[in-house]
């Protein structure tokens, strides 16, 4: 079933145009984007219809989560954005690409990707630093991909340049399920049936003896 798009809350993700030398990149990005639906989580990313991007939008799509990509004019025909199933928002710059994108997601996750993704991690980072917006943001860390980075990001924390405290602004999840929890809580339960009332007793039950 297709969630009804304008009651659905979105996460941002950042990821590559391309897919990757390694089969993990696009299985991490389907397993995320199936996951994401499951919680009743829509998509906001930008309107790539290729690689890492591509395969995140399909899952999310295929399990019936609405999808809001957003993309430069002069990236449209490169990116191929996919309007038969998806809501594709044309904009002029890079800039106002990324400026919507951070004000129509309630967090931001990261997967694998270019100079592009580092970008937009790095710039939702800094407006969480400065204190623009204060919304959560994790690195998919799945198979070591982003411990080059983490260990720059510590020794900017070690020679002085930024502090633990924002260090620590960008998490850091080893799978899709702890990522999530980070971004829009525990998966939800089923619902346990409730028990039936318990019957009274019937049986007459004897006075205690006045002390």
């Amino acid at each position: 079933m297709t969630m009804p798009a304008s009651r659905v809350e979105r996460v941002g993700v950042f990821c590559g145009a391309r897919p990757g030398a390694r089969p993990q990149h696009l299985r991490l990005a389907t397993e995320f984007g199936e996951a994401l639906a499951q919680r009743g989580t829509g998509l906001v990313y930008g309107a790539g219809g290729v690689g890492i991007m591509g395969a995140v939008a399909d899952a999310v799509l295929d399990a019936g989560a609405p999808v809001t990509g957003v993309i430069p004019r002069q990236l449209y025909e490169r990116e191929q954005p996919d309007e038969s199933r998806t809501e594709v928002i044309v904009v002029e710059t890079m800039h106002e690409r990324k400026a919507l994108m951070y004000r129509l997601a309630v967090g931001f996750a990261v997967l694998p990707g270019g100079l592009g993704t580092l970008d937009e991690l790095l710039e939702v980072a800094t407006w969480n630093q400065l204190g623009i917006h204060h919304k959560p943001l994790v690195l998919v860390n799945q198979g070591g991909f982003f411990d080059p980075l983490l260990t720059l990001l510590d020794n900017m924390v070690s020679d002085g340049f930024i502090s633990q405290e924002e260090r620590f602004v960008i998490q850091v999840a080893s799978g899709v399920e702890e990522a999530l929890d980070c971004l829009v809580g525990p998966e939800p339960r089923p619902e346990r049936p409730t028990p039936p009332p318990v019957a009274a007793s019937r049986t007459p039950v004897a006075p205690t003896a006045a002390t």
